[in-house]
């Protein structure tokens, strides 16, 4: 507790020495000069969420939820925000809200059943904290439309969710082209990042071009308003395999829209069926036909979640992950003992999540009250963040003392 309050206390005294200096360059060179230790003493945090658009699957568990765990659990973090985006959701389900107000509830029970403890980490939903709103509306003189367009997250996305411009009649107009507030994703991200002063943001790699826009924000306000929000760095999944799990129907990503995904909420029966119908090499016809290891769902899917124990235990005839791909390679290894490997696998990992999970659904009550709870947490922290950008930005009229005095005595003469 003396660490971090030692810390804060660093990072105030540097800015108000800036603050306190009416020269705008002498400001930020005092502010350039202290940004390097306080980068030193700045707490560690991290903010993550997810869209609640529906269950969770695979793919988010391998891109960060397990991850959000194990970083929960490391004690090497200060703080550990996760967000119930709903506002964002909002941006391409606007005439849809109650998919979005339904899934709440989903995400947050995937959230508690995977092992995120409220007690360690602030659970909350992203519309209760509307000092990221404004944040964000400050952020876009920031950002020019011409810089949004090049996002290349931003246009795979408009395309995946078929925006068009001038993309049917007048009347449809409107509801054809790409939302506003869809568009101006990476702005909103952006204030949901420094809100919170996030100095790690675990996503996938698809979500780079995103954080690279947060940075390129906060590098802006900086350089006019002086040091105020703190840069993030991205974390990527340490498995390569995990930086974007394919559908099971082989295609790219796994989406609730391409109906490719193993939920974590799914049945034993449900896994084993999905499992069993995945893509493999469509040349490997017969037992004996070698066969292609790349681009094989079920091999991607067991270097994501395999272990060297999961072959002792499961499939003895084989050492390790590669002794049984040099089989396939080779010929005479059978898709079914393959895809029977990864069902184990899969069951070991998802029964005692599915068993969580049993448990908050008979206590959806307790549910809501941890999120309430941490929207109230999450609100404070970005509302302390929010005072610091209008301090900066010299738009604190009223808290002003020597604002109102200056212009006072001016008026009086």
């Amino acid at each position: 507790m003396r660490q971090a309050n030692n810390k804060q206390f660093f990072c105030t005294f540097a800015l108000c020495i800036a603050r306190v200096m009416r020269d705008k360059s002498v400001r930020h060179a005092c502010t350039r000069m202290f940004t390097n230790e306080i980068h030193d003493f700045m707490a560690k945090i991290i903010l993550t969420g997810d869209r609640p658009t529906g269950k969770l699957h695979l793919g988010h568990f391998v891109g960060s939820l397990s991850r959000r765990v194990e970083l929960q659990n490391s004690g090497l973090y200060d703080k550990i925000f996760i967000m119930i985006a709903d506002a964002q959701a909002l941006t391409d389900n606007a005439d849809n809200p109650d998919k979005v107000r339904e899934n709440i509830i989903e995400v947050a029970l995937d959230y508690l059943s995977c092992g995120i403890d409220p007690t360690k980490s602030t659970i909350f939903v992203q519309s209760y904290v509307t000092e990221l709103t404004e944040l964000a509306f400050y952020y876009m003189n920031l950002v020019t439309v011409q810089r949004l367009q090049r996002n290349p997250t931003v246009k795979a996305e408009i395309q995946m969710r078929g925006f068009a411009d001038n993309n049917g009649d007048e009347e449809n107009q409107q509801r054809k082209g790409t939302p506003v507030g869809f568009f101006t994703y990476p702005i909103s991200q952006a204030s949901d990042i420094t809100a919170f002063r996030a100095t790690t943001v675990p996503v996938g790699e698809d979500q780079e071009p995103m954080i690279e826009q947060t940075r390129e924000i906060v590098h802006k306000f900086n350089s006019v308003y002086g040091e105020t929000l703190v840069e993030p760095e991205i974390m990527l999944p340490t498995n390569a395999a995990c930086l974007r799990l394919p559908g099971t129907d082989g295609k790219a990503k796994m989406s609730k829209s391409l109906g490719n995904c193993i939920y974590l909420s799914d049945t034993a029966e449900d896994v084993k069926k999905k499992v069993m119908s995945m893509y493999t090499d469509p040349d490997h016809l017969k037992i004996t036909d070698p066969g292609k290891v790349e681009g094989n769902t079920v091999f991607t899917y067991l270097d994501a979640f395999s272990r060297p124990e999961h072959f002792a235990k499961y499939c003895p005839d084989y050492e390790n992950l590669e002794a049984m791909k040099e089989h396939y390679r080779r010929g005479g290894l059978g898709d079914v003992k393959c895809k029977k490997l990864l069902i184990a696998v899969l069951e070991e990992m998802l029964e005692p999540i599915r068993e969580r999970r049993k448990h908050y659904e008979q206590h959806i009550e307790e549910v809501y009250e941890i999120l309430r709870r941490g929207s109230e947490e999450a609100r404070k922290a970005a509302a302390e963040t929010l005072h610091d950008v209008r301090n900066a930005m010299r738009i604190n009229y009223f808290e002003d003392k020597e604002l109102i005095a200056r212009q006072a005595a001016e008026y009086r003469k």
